[in-house]
């Protein structure tokens, strides 16, 4: 025999094909091997008990033949063939061939194209749209007279200022009788139309959005920039518009809706409501100016105090909260700048008791009923 088959036999480089221990033997006459042909461990195998006849013919394998996939597609039968983790053909790990962490991998079982996800699934997050809210509506007195603008501002149909320019163009109409007088009256029981169409009111809607940057507060923008109105489109039917101005920079609460009386009593400088803005400038505030601000900052258009104003963070003197009731185009800004500061960032978190709490940036919801009766009922301040 041999001396290359006394110990060991023929030897691959390890890692490579091997041989079996001991070599290639003589048998005592041909006996099946105890549990058949057996490659060395991990490496190709097959069924247990090697081959034998079977009783009564063709039968379906058992252990380790064909079976049908349980989960997960094609998979390989157990005891079959299997990728062998020792002593077989392994991709080199340093320095050879390697396949792409992440690309083609044999999955445990059969064919995967990727591994699988470890741990449970991710969460998709999902908001559903907010469910309409219908408010209750006054009881109308059938002689009460109301002005013929504010009727059309009422039913959606434009402004007031808007109204007034549709009456003098002769497109409005009273029980058939064109219109061009301004300040006429009219009351429940007449006939009111625009351009041919009969003029009716509308159910009340009122929508609080916490509007994002880069979004400017108008119905339409001629320069194609998004607007408040398509990101609360599709929210109602009737015709809806912002109360007051938010630059489009500027973040926070808005409030827009068609009732054009709570809309004029929000936006008049009667009845200016309270504003609260959080302010970060390009650099640290000094408690001289956050005084300064408190007495009266003069501006271009008069002067102006802050009704109260702190800082946000005791460590982070860029940060500044100020409340406001002016109803002046971008007064907080102009009253930061005048003291040499830029705002790099203005946030309102609250507007006439209303704030942006639990409603994420650039999402609207309806306000509760109980919100529009404060707000009707001059509640807040």
């Amino acid at each position: 025999m041999n001396t290359e088959q006394q110990q060991g036999g023929y030897q691959q480089r390890q890692g490579g094909y091997q041989q079996r221990q001991g070599g290639y033997q003589q048998r005592q006459g041909y006996q099946p091997r105890q549990g058949g042909y057996q490659q060395r461990q991990g490496g190709y195998q097959p069924r247990q008990g090697g081959y034998q006849q079977r009783q009564g013919g063709y039968q379906p394998r058992q252990q380790g033949g064909y079976q049908p996939r349980q989960q997960g597609g094609y998979q390989q039968r157990q005891g079959g063939y299997q990728p062998r983790q020792q002593g077989g053909y392994q991709p080199r790990q340093q320095g050879g061939y390697q396949q792409r962490q992440g690309g083609y991998q044999q999955r445990q079982g059969g064919y995967q194209q990727r591994p699988k996800r470890q741990g449970p699934k991710p969460q998709m997050r999902f908001t559903p749209k907010p469910q309409r809210i219908y408010y209750e509506e006054p009881a109308i007195d059938p002689n009460m007279e109301v002005r013929l603008n504010k009727f059309m501002a009422n039913a959606g149909i434009c402004s007031r200022r808007v109204a007034d320019e549709y009456i003098q163009k002769g497109l409005v109409t009273v029980n058939d009788v064109v219109v061009t007088e301004l300040g006429m009256k009219i009351t429940p029981k007449d006939v009111v139309k625009y351009n041919g169409e009969i003029v009716t009111t509308e159910k009340k809607c009122y929508i609080l959005l916490n509007k994002p940057k880069d979004t400017v507060t108008t119905s339409d923008d001629p320069n194609g920039r998004k607007t408040v109105m398509d990101l609360v489109k599709g929210a109602c039917e009737e015709r809806i518009y912002p109360v007051g101005r938010l630059d489009r920079n500027t973040t926070g609460v808005l409030l827009l809706t068609n009732d054009g009386d709570l809309a004029a009593k929000l936006a008049h400088p009667q009845y200016v409501k309270k504003k609260i803005y959080q302010v970060w400038t390009d650099k640290p505030i000094s408690e001289e100016d956050m005084q300064h601000i408190a007495d009266g900052v003069e501006l271009d258009d008069g002067p102006i105090h802050a009704d109260a104003v702190s800082y946000v963070s005791p460590t982070d003197r860029k940060q500044a909260g100020i409340e406001i009731h002016s109803g002046r185009n971008r007064v907080v800004r102009r009253i930061f700048e005048a003291l040499g500061y830029h705002v790099v960032k203005l946030d309102r978190v609250y507007f006439a008791g209303l704030t942006k709490k639990n409603l994420p940036r650039g999402r609207w919801r309806y306000l509760t009923q109980e919100e529009v009766n404060f707000l009707k009922q001059n509640s807040f301040e």
